[in-house]
């Protein structure tokens, strides 16, 4: 499965701040939990890169 693959399952995503001082993505789909803990400064750098890729997004389409 690559990014270009589409599939038909539908995911519920959160994010916070934990109590530890963490930034949390919170995925859940079918039954499945996948909590994934970032310190601050990782969480910038993904908010860094999903704005590249929306950027990049929004040239294509």
């Amino acid at each position: 499965m690559g990014i270009n693959s589409e599939k038909d399952i539908e995911a519920n995503l959160q994010i916070g701040p934990t109590t530890e001082g963490m930034v949390r993505l919170f995925i859940e789909a079918n039954g499945i939990e996948v909590p994934m803990d970032f310190d601050p400064e990782e969480a910038e750098e993904i908010a860094e890169e999903l704005r590249a890729a929306a950027d990049q997004a929004r040239k294509i389409g």
